[in-house]
């Protein structure tokens, strides 16, 4: 089996050495890859040892309130989780209405005309013939979270956003910059200027989730390409709801190949005295062909993934319904990699580390090539 990379970005909580880390992580993925799922288990890892996290909602889905069993959340910042060592996940799902209040407020103090507008059903038009404006109230209201202070001090250790699926975040996060283009002067031009300034810098990172399957895979592949040339800083790959085998290598290998039978499965079936015979064997037989080739599929695109040239960390397939307590599993296994990381930037790879990493790749192309 390979040994996925660690989830490179810096940890907002108390085992973080760097002075400027990612504050903003953005997360994307192919629709079904389960974006919003990784978003919220990133925003428990990050609060993980005391941290403030906000986890933004931009879509309108209502899905963060699903996964932490939460009434719908309002356009305010509401209290959605405590994590292990006393931090919390705030969320905040954002209508784009009231961010427009918010910045005729903010930037004209226009704030009680905005709602004579809003009555008249002016901003709703607005904003749904014009969508773009729709992503540049969005990301304005990001850069405002990410940037927040309170008595000098940042109110958020990080912000983790749920953002819309690959095939569209590029111009989700660049479109403020084509307003700054359009607008020379002014607070439009002021603020979009600063909104750019924050996803284009290292404080912020683009994570992007997919699935050991064909599609995700390309489409996670043209986001980085993208991403990369806007500008935008991509972070990590999230392999979600990969599957883990049950079966040690040659047994694997042989099953996915069709060569297990019912036939292999009875005498064991009968020493154990289960009943239901032959049909029983061959149903157990077929079950673990299925599995077994699934694997091997998602073990080849797992060259795909590391081809990416991007750090990579994978998230296990559970069982049954997501729930809270799913989601603190997964952050477990994020919190894990985080410090994995900031352990390995400390202590810099040793000359063997180097050495295994060398053997792996090598082993992979000769396996590549088998």
């Amino acid at each position: 089996m390979r040994r996925t990379g660690s989830f490179r970005c810096s940890y907002a909580g108390a085992v973080n050495p760097d002075p400027s880390p990612v504050r903003c992580h953005v997360v994307t993925g192919k629709g079904g890859t389960g974006k919003t799922t990784v978003a919220a288990a990133l925003a428990l890892a990050l609060a993980a040892d005391g941290g403030s996290v906000l986890l933004i909602e931009t879509e309108g889905r209502q899905g963060i309130a699903q996964l932490f069993d939460t009434p719908p959340l309002p356009y305010e910042e509401r209290r959605v989780a405590v994590a292990r060592g006393g931090g919390e996940v705030k969320a905040l799902a954002i209508d784009v209405e009231e961010a427009l209040l918010d910045y005729l407020d903010m930037f004209y103090n226009l704030r009680r005309a905005g709602r004579a507008l809003r009555k008249m059903g002016a901003i709703d038009f607005a904003t749904s013939i014009a969508p773009g404006l729709r992503d540049v109230l969005i990301t304005g209201k990001i850069k405002e979270a990410v940037t927040r202070r309170h008595d000098g001090r940042r109110v958020y250790d990080a912000v983790v956003v749920d953002a819309p699926p690959t095939g569209r975040i590029t111009r989700f996060l660049g479109v403020t910059a084509e307003m700054a283009q359009l607008a020379r002067s002014g607070p439009i031009k002021t603020q979009s200027d600063g909104v750019m300034a924050v996803l284009r810098s290292p404080q912020t990172a683009v994570h992007l989730v997919t699935l050991l399957e064909d599609m995700p895979v390309q489409e996670t592949s043209d986001a980085i390409a993208e991403l990369t040339g806007a500008g935008l800083p991509v972070g990590s790959v999230v392999v979600n709801m990969a599957a883990e085998p049950v079966l040690p290598t040659d047994g694997l290998e042989r099953a996915a190949s069709g060569l297990l039978t019912g036939a292999d499965l009875a005498p064991a079936l009968t020493a154990a005295h289960l009943s239901g015979g032959q049909e029983l064997a061959d149903a157990l037989a077929a079950e673990v062909v299925e599995h077994a080739q699934r694997w091997v599929s998602q073990d080849a695109l797992r060259d795909d993934v590391e081809a990416l040239g991007r750090p990579t960390v994978e998230l296990p397939l559970l069982t049954g319904s997501m729930d809270v307590g799913c989601l603190f599993e997964l952050a477990g296994r994020l919190e894990e990699h985080l410090r994995d990381e900031v352990g390995r930037a400390d202590r810099g790879p040793s000359t063997a580390a180097r050495n295994e990493r060398g053997a792996e790749r090598s082993a992979g192309a000769i396996g590549g090539m088998a």
